[in-house]
C-alpha cells in the first residue's frame, strides 16, 4: 500500500474524539446491561435487531450483517442466548441453508426490562450532551459511512 495521506489537525481531532468516543460507550453500556440484566452489550444488539424485526425473526445472514458481526461469532452468541432461553433458532422450509434465529418471549421480557435503563444512558452519556445541529451532523455524516462500509460487505 502507498502511503497515505497525513491527517489534516481537524480530521486527526474528529478522529480521536470519535475513537474515544466509541471505546467509552460501548464500555459504559455493557457494564450497565451486565450489571442490570446480564447481557454484553453484543448480546443486547442481537436481541433488540430481532425485537424490532417482523415476526421477531431475522435469517442469520442477515442479523450478523445488522450487528456487524462474523457468521461464526454470531453463530456463538446465538449458541449462549439459546442456552439462556432467549432466542431459539429455525429452518427454512423454502431454503435448506437459511437459519432464523427468533426471539423468544423470555427474550421479549429481558428486552423490556433492559431497554429503559440502556436507553438512558444513551441519552446521559451522548444525545443529551450534543446540540440538535451537532446531532443531525453526526446521523448524517456517520449513516453516510454506514452505507459505504455495508455496500462493500455484501449485507443488502
Amino acid at each position: 500500500m502507498g502511503h497515505a495521506r497525513g491527517l489534516s489537525s481537524e480530521e486527526k481531532r474528529a478522529w480521536n474524539a470519535f475513537r474515544t468516543s466509541f471505546t467509552l460507550l460501548h464500555q459504559r453500556m455493557d457494564q450497565q446491561l451486565k450489571r442490570d440484566v446480564g447481557l454484553s452489550h453484543l448480546q443486547y444488539e442481537i436481541l433488540a435487531r430481532l425485537g424490532a424485526a417482523p415476526g421477531r425473526e431475522l435469517r442469520m445472514a442477515e442479523l450478523a450483517c445488522a450487528v456487524s458481526n462474523s457468521k461464526s461469532g454470531l453463530t456463538y452468541q446465538i449458541g449462549q442466548l439459546e442456552q439462556a432461553g432467549l432466542v431459539r433458532r429455525r429452518a427454512c422450509e423454502s431454503d435448506v441453508r437459511a437459519v432464523y434465529a427468533v426471539l423468544t418471549d423470555e427474550g421479549a421480557a429481558l428486552l423490556d426490562q433492559a431497554a429503559p435503563g440502556h436507553i438512558a444512558l444513551v441519552r446521559e452519556l451522548l444525545l443529551d450532551v450534543l446540540t440538535p445541529a451537532q446531532l443531525s451532523a453526526l446521523a448524517d455524516g456517520l449513516g453516510e459511512a454506514n452505507r459505504r462500509m455495508l455496500a462493500a460487505e455484501d449485507c443488502s
